[in-house]
């Protein structure tokens, strides 16, 4: 949280957003690797996730139910482009080749950190463990002889759980448009940004997604989100080492390949 919270000011996260676009900012190589991993991931999904989504996104307050008007998003989304992040290896660098571009890791960092305390605990001896972090939990071996029983939420039920998964040694993360959000005008914006329209995504309304990787379940769960149901199957279905559970706009469930009956 001090290294990648875009909303302490001295964090390393905080220092690239002031600096990057007028010079290359040696960072450290946590953030690098991570940095570079997001990027691989914006490949991968065709830019469906796109860390530089926060060059727009700074401008909602979910709190307040503030969002940007239409002109300000048409202004900044040029801004929103995973290409204009230039990670230098060598030096260990990052910069910023678009003025006005910003990156947040909301989509990503909670991840990598259930990823991290996975591998402190397993390193202390740890055998069975269950590391959450809001829609993020990884899990370390099994609850002594039985599957770790997961809930979904039900994205419009505040105390129903939708499904239960059986998991041990995996990770899940679960994106939906009910953690932050504001109604305004019949309109629900919440925090998992479209970077093609840098408005709220709403072709559904839950993404859960389970692999080994956390760091890459957390953000191909807000990847497949943006993406909606069709392509966001046949994405994580061309992935062997993840599953997907989506719950569409009618709350209707649909499972990806290795999950159908």
């Amino acid at each position: 949280d001090q290294q990648m919270s875009p909303y302490k000011t001295q964090s390393e996260l905080s220092l690239v957003n002031r600096e990057a676009a007028n010079k290359a900012v040696v960072i450290s190589a946590e953030l690098f690797d991570l940095l570079t991993t997001a990027q691989h991931i914006a490949k991968l999904s065709d830019g469906a996730f796109d860390i530089t989504y926060a060059s727009i996104g700074y401008q909602y307050n979910y709190r307040d139910k503030i969002r940007p008007n239409t002109s300000l998003i048409t202004k900044a989304l040029p801004a929103v482009d995973y290409r204009a992040i230039d990670l230098n290896k060598a030096q260990l660098t990052v910069r910023f080749t678009h003025q006005g571009m910003k990156i947040d890791l909301g989509g990503i960092a909670k991840g990598y950190a259930v990823k991290r305390c996975l591998a402190l605990l397993e390193k202390a001896g740890v055998k069975h463990a269950l590391v959450s972090a809001g829609g993020d939990t990884g899990l370390l071996g099994d609850k002594h002889g039985r599957a770790w029983l997961v809930g979904i939420k039900h994205p419009r039920a505040e105390h129903k759980t939708a499904v239960h998964i059986p998991l041990e040694n995996e990770a899940i993360s679960t994106s939906g448009d009910y953690e932050r959000y504001f109604i305004d005008d019949g309109v629900r914006y919440h925090h998992i940004i479209n970077p093609e329209t840098g408005d709220s995504a709403r072709k559904v309304v839950s993404v859960s997604v389970i692999g080994n990787d956390p760091t890459y379940v957390d953000a191909l769960s807000t990847t497949v989100f943006v993406k909606g149901l069709k392509e966001g199957l046949t994405l994580i279905n061309a992935l062997p080492e993840f599953e997907a559970i989506i719950i569409d706009n009618q709350q209707g469930l649909h499972y990806s390949q290795g999950l159908q009956p």
